[in-house]
């Protein structure tokens, strides 16, 4: 007879069975519901990252967008300065073109007045008086040569002024050229969009490069350059101003005032005739000083012979009374008075030494004074013979044609004047 097999094992009871379906249907709600919960998150944080990146992309592109309107705006403005600051290197140039040609053109003049004076030279006998002809070429001379130190002055002062407005142009070029090539790389920057080609990730893009300047600064650079600028430009209008009006003067200055210089040479000559006459005194005293410092010296020396002498006495007295015998061998009232001879003697000499070292100083300083004073006296003494060879020369009006020829530099355009060798007549 067949026998039921019964396959070993756990049996489960039908509640067992009930209890697990329900715990796998309640376990298939609580995923169902954790995935919706899940996905509308997702779907809430899609929604708020996306309008995040698209406010923020938004932002950055009107950012940027401002920033090249700030940069443009500067840029524009740097531009306009430098139209005005080329525009005035050129008439900075023109005026000091005219300031040259102005200072050429007085050569010519300067040539003509030489060449009168160097033909009145030759005048002799009673011809060679100083007539108003001479005193006026003369004091055309002079104001020809003024207005060209002054004119060359101006171009100088042309030359420094162009080298600063070079400057300032090439500090607002410099700055130009930088927010061209800004505003090229802002614009570039404006244009990337998620479907440009040339996108990719980069190392450490939120660094801050070496160099980096606060925007206060740059806003202070570029208005640097430009007040920098406008600034030369307005002293260049000034500079302009004063050379054209410096031209004016000098083309209408030729008839200037005489300068008094005889009067001058006069008062000069009294002065240092008052100037000897006082150094001839201090002379003639410095001299009776050296004389009697001398002579006190000679006393001091003689004093300190005989205080000499007077020590030797009182050392030999004393070294002569260590040689009595024994108990005479005291220390009397003549021993403590030889004592103190010597001892008052050795300060006499040496005050007396002192006195004659300070003598001496004193006597040295005054040779050196006395030397000061006659190489004073020789130099004012030349320069009365020049001042009164000088105001002879004035008189008379004659420099010989063999001593001194009067030449025209090609160069300078200045008159060789004659040297102090050359006045003597």
């Amino acid at each position: 007879m067949a026998s039921l097999s019964v396959k070993p094992g756990q049996r489960f009871t039908v509640p067992d069975w009930q209890n697990n379906s329900l715990l796998i249907s309640a376990d298939a709600e609580q995923q169902r519901y954790n995935s919706h919960h899940i996905r509308q998150e997702g779907r809430a944080l899609r929604n708020e990252t996306g309008n995040q990146a698209r406010w923020d992309e938004h932002n950055t592109r009107t950012r940027l967008n401002d920033r090249i309107t700030s940069v443009d705006r500067w840029r524009e403005a740097l531009a306009r300065c430098l139209t005005d600051i080329d525009l005035e290197i050129d008439a900075l140039t023109k005026v000091k073109e005219a300031a040259e040609n102005a200072l050429q053109a007085k050569n010519l003049c300067l040539d003509v007045a030489i060449e009168c004076l160097t033909f009145r030279e030759s005048r002799r006998d009673i011809d060679v008086v100083r007539d108003p002809v001479e005193e006026e070429l003369l004091k055309e001379v002079k104001v020809i040569e003024k207005a060209k130190k002054e004119l060359q002055q101006r171009v100088d002062d042309a030359f420094k002024q162009l080298c600063l407005l070079k400057e300032a142009r090439q500090q607002l070029n410099c700055d130009h050229r930088h927010k061209l090539e800004t505003l090229e790389l802002d614009r570039q920057c404006v244009s990337f969009n998620v479907t440009s080609g040339n996108i990719s990730f980069k190392v450490n893009p939120t660094r801050i490069p070496d160099g980096t300047t606060a925007l206060r600064e740059w806003e202070l650079n570029s208005q640097c350059n430009k007040d920098r600028a406008e600034a030369e430009m307005k002293a260049s209008v000034d500079l302009r101003g004063a050379i054209t009006l410096s031209i004016a003067q000098t083309n209408n200055e030729l008839d200037a005032q005489r300068i008094a210089t005889e009067f001058a040479l006069r008062k000069r000559i009294r002065d240092m005739e008052g100037a000897l006459s006082e150094l001839r005194w201090q002379e003639r005293n410095t001299l009776e000083e050296i004389a009697e410092m001398e002579e006190e010296i000679r006393q001091l020396e003689e004093d300190i012979r005989k205080r000499t002498l007077d020590l030797k006495v009182a050392h030999t007295r004393l070294e002569t009374r260590t040689y009595r015998p024994h108990v005479e061998l005291c220390r009397d009232q003549a021993q403590y008075g030889l004592t103190d001879e010597v001892q008052q003697l050795e300060g006499t000499i040496r005050a007396l030494q002192q006195k004659r070292t300070e003598s001496q100083d004193a006597l040295d300083a005054l040779y050196r004074q006395l030397h000061r004073i006659q190489t004073d006296i020789g130099y004012k003494t030349n320069s009365l013979q020049l001042d009164n060879k000088c105001m002879d020369t004035r008189r008379k009006l004659v420099i010989p044609v063999e001593k001194f020829e009067p030449e025209v530099d090609a160069v300078n355009r200045t008159r060789n004047l004659p040297r102090n060798s050359q006045l003597e007549l």
